[in-house]
């Protein structure tokens, strides 16, 4: 049985250089970062375009990187499930202030984050 098709809803920036992704991007795509307060730090909110966001956060990846979000149903059994599959399990499912998150790797090594917003779309 095939899996039901699942949107990514948000992608997200991972690099050691903030304030070059920032004027790369606002050059390049007129993506202007927004500061937003999240739990104990902050966040670079981009608006991206229609119901699609994105996001910067300031880490030291071995190099930089994008991880999209995709929107499922239930983060844990997402989780679990690629797990199954393979996967290794970067960040265990927790919880935000808009949803809950999971980061997976698939075996080759990329990375992938599930997302499961506390209010449902309409």
């Amino acid at each position: 049985m095939r899996p039901p098709s699942r949107p990514v809803v948000h992608l997200e920036l991972h690099t050691g250089d903030l304030a070059g992704a920032c004027a790369f991007y606002g050059l390049l795509c007129g993506w202007r970062p927004e500061r937003i307060e999240a739990g104990g730090g902050s966040y670079l909110s981009l608006e991206m375009g229609g119901r699609f966001g994105g996001g910067i956060v300031e880490c030291f990846p071995e190099h930089p990187l994008w991880v999209p979000y995709v929107e499922v149903e239930d983060v844990a059994d997402s989780t679990k499930r690629a797990h199954a599959f393979g996967a290794s399990v970067l960040l265990e499912p927790r919880e935000g202030q808009a949803g809950w998150r999971s980061v997976v790797a698939a075996p080759a090594g990329e990375e992938i984050a599930f997302w499961q917003p506390k209010k449902r779309r309409r």
